[in-house]
C-alpha cells in the first residue's frame, strides 16, 4: 500500500488523457485500485516526477515538476514549446480524436444523455493549425527559468510563465508555432533592447520593478500588429518611448499598426483600462479585422476570438443552426451573452426579416457592439447593456414571441435561476455554444427535463494544442420530453 501526502512528490506514469486538461494515473492507495491521481497537462505514456498539490479520499491532484520519460505519442517540434500548448508535440489527428472522445465522455456522464453520438453533426477543424493566434500576452520578469541549471535564476525575462509556476518566466528564444512567426523571432532583440535601458524587470512575487507585459494584436485582414508596452510607473522619467517604438519599427517597419505604452501601477496584471494611462506612441490605437461579412476595429481592451479564422467555421455553423422556415417572417431571434455583438449581427445580417436582441452585462462590450452594429450598416438589430437574467425578468412580454434564443455563456455557464428564465420564453430553438462542455451538459440536462429536444450539434477545435474545445447545440421545442 502506498502512503500519499500532500506536498509528496512521487513517480507516476500517466494512463490518459482526461477532460479538462489533465492526465490520470491510477494508484494502489489505503488498499483501493480506485484511487486516482490527476497530473495538469500530462499526456497518454509519460512518466513523471509530480509533487501532490490537494489530497482527497479517492484522488488527488498534481503538478509536474519534471517528465522522466517521454509518451512515444509525442514527436519533436521545431517550436519552442509554450505553457500554453501543452500538446503542441502531439498528432493534430490524435488531439481531435481525444476532443471528440472527451466531448462524447462529458456528455453521457453529466448530461446523463447515453445517446448522444446519435445526435452528432459535425466536427469543426482550426483552417490552420500552427500560427492561429491574433492575440498574445508576454511577461516580463526578474525571475526566469535556467534549462541546462534546471532551476529560478535572477535575470531580464521576457516570454511566458514556466508551467505550473507563476513567480517566473521562461524566455521565448524562438517561435512558439502559435503567433506571427516574425515577431516572436525578434522577441530576444527586444528582450536585449530593454534589459540595455538598465530598467528592471517586473519582480512577480515582490510587485516591484518597471517592465511588466507586452501585448500584441494581430489583424489578418491588413497584416498589422497592434504592439502594447505595459510598465509601471517606477523610474518612469528614465524611459524613451519614442527609443522602444523606434526599435520596434526598426524590426519590424511595414508590419506595426501602431505601439501604445500604458502604466499600470496596479498589483494586478488584468489592466482596467479607465484607471490606467495609456499613450499612443505610432501610429494608431486600433487595428481592422473581418469577421465573414462585418468589419470589426479591435482595440488593446476589446474582446475578440483568437482565432478568427476558426472563428467564421464557428459562426458559420451558429448561423446555419439558428436558420428559420422560409413562411416565418418577422420573428425575434434574443442572443444572450452577446458581448461585442458579432453573432447578432450575422444572424442579423442574414435573416433581414428578423429583429435581433442582444444582451451582455459589460456597458463597453454593448457600446462597441451598437458602434461596430451602425459602422456595418445592420438596422435590425437592437443590443442592451444589463444581467441576462435581470433582462428576463424586465421582459417578460417576449413570451412565446422568440423564434430562436442563442445563448453564448462564460464558462461557469448558466445559473439555473437565469436557464429557467430562458425555459420560461417558451422558444421554438434555443442555440447553445459554449467554451466548456461540462457546464453545457449540466445546462442542457436541465433543458431537456423542461420539454427541449437535442436536435444536432458540432464540435469546434477553435485551439489545437490545447485542452480547450467549442461545442455547438440546437435544441428544439417538443411536447413530449424525450431526450
Amino acid at each position: 500500500m502506498k502512503v500519499i501526502k500532500k506536498k509528496q512528490r512521487i513517480e507516476i506514469d500517466i494512463d490518459n488523457i482526461v477532460y479538462g486538461g489533465n492526465g490520470i494515473s491510477k494508484q494502489n492507495y489505503q488498499n483501493s485500485n480506485n484511487f486516482v491521481v490527476f497530473v495538469k497537462n500530462g499526456i497518454t505514456g509519460q512518466r513523471v516526477l509530480a509533487e501532490i498539490i490537494k489530497l482527497k479520499p479517492n484522488y488527488a491532484e498534481a503538478r509536474i515538476i519534471k517528465v522522466i520519460k517521454n509518451s512515444s505519442l509525442q514527436k519533436r517540434r521545431n517550436y519552442q514549446k509554450i505553457s500554453g500548448a501543452p500538446y503542441y508535440d502531439l498528432d493534430i489527428n490524435y488531439q481531435r480524436k481525444k476532443k471528440e472522445e472527451l466531448v462524447f465522455e462529458v456528455f453521457e456522464k453529466i448530461g446523463q444523455i447515453k445517446n448522444i453520438k446519435t445526435h452528432y453533426d459535425s466536427f469543426i477543424n482550426s483552417p490552420t493549425t500552427w500560427h492561429y493566434r491574433n492575440k498574445m500576452e508576454y511577461a516580463f520578469s526578474s525571475i526566469i527559468y535556467d534549462k541546462k541549471l534546471d532551476k529560478d535564476v535572477d535575470d531580464f525575462g521576457l516570454g511566458f510563465k514556466k508551467s505550473n509556476t507563476w513567480w517566473m518566466v521562461e524566455n521565448l528564444d524562438k517561435d512558439s508555432g502559435l503567433f506571427d512567426k516574425d515577431w516572436e523571432k525578434s522577441l530576444k532583440e527586444i528582450r536585449k533592447f530593454c534589459l540595455e535601458t538598465n530598467l528592471p524587470a517586473w519582480n512577480i512575487p515582490q510587485k516591484k520593478g518597471f517592465f511588466r507585459n507586452l501585448n500584441v494584436r494581430k489583424s489578418y485582414q491588413e497584416n498589422k500588429l497592434l504592439i502594447e508596452l505595459v510598465t509601471s510607473s517606477e523610474k518612469l522619467n528614465k524611459f524613451n518611448p519614442k527609443s522602444f517604438a523606434n526599435k520596434i519599427l526598426e524590426l519590424h517597419d511595414d508590419k506595426i499598426g501602431g505601439i501604445i505604452h500604458t502604466v499600470n501601477d496596479n498589483i494586478s496584471d488584468r489592466i482596467d483600462y479607465k484607471n490606467v494611462h495609456s499613450k499612443t506612441i505610432y501610429g494608431n490605437n486600433i487595428i481592422n479585422e473581418k469577421i465573414l461579412d462585418l468589419n470589426f476595429e479591435i482595440y488593446m481592451s476589446s474582446f475578440f476570438q483568437t482565432n478568427p479564422k476558426c472563428a467564421e467555421k464557428l459562426y458559420s455553423k451558429v448561423i446555419e443552426y439558428s436558420s428559420v422556415e422560409k413562411n416565418e417572417n418577422d420573428h425575434i431571434i434574443l442572443d444572450l451573452f452577446c458581448g461585442t455583438g458579432t453573432i447578432a449581427q450575422l444572424i442579423a445580417k442574414k435573416q433581414k426579416k428578423a429583429h435581433v436582441i442582444g444582451v451582455d452585462i459589460v456597458n463597453s462590450a454593448i457600446e462597441n457592439a451598437t458602434k461596430s452594429a451602425r459602422k456595418n450598416k445592420i438596422k435590425n438589430v437592437k443590443f442592451h447593456a444589463l444581467d441576462v437574467g435581470n433582462f428576463l425578468f424586465q421582459n417578460p412580454h417576449l413570451k412565446n414571441k422568440i423564434n430562436t434564443i442563442i445563448v453564448d455563456p462564460p464558462r461557469p455557464g448558466i445559473s439555473k435561476k437565469s436557464l429557467q428564465k430562458v425555459i420560461n420564453l417558451d422558444a421554438n430553438k434555443i442555440v447553445y455554444v459554449s467554451c466548456n462542455p461540462g457546464t453545457q451538459a449540466r445546462d442542457i440536462q436541465l433543458l431537456i427535463e423542461n420539454c427541449y429536444k437535442i436536435k444536432k450539434f458540432s464540435i469546434v477545435d477553435q485551439f489545437p494544442h490545447t485542452h480547450h474545445i467549442e461545442t455547438v447545440f440546437v435544441l428544439v421545442k417538443q411536447i413530449d420530453n424525450v431526450s
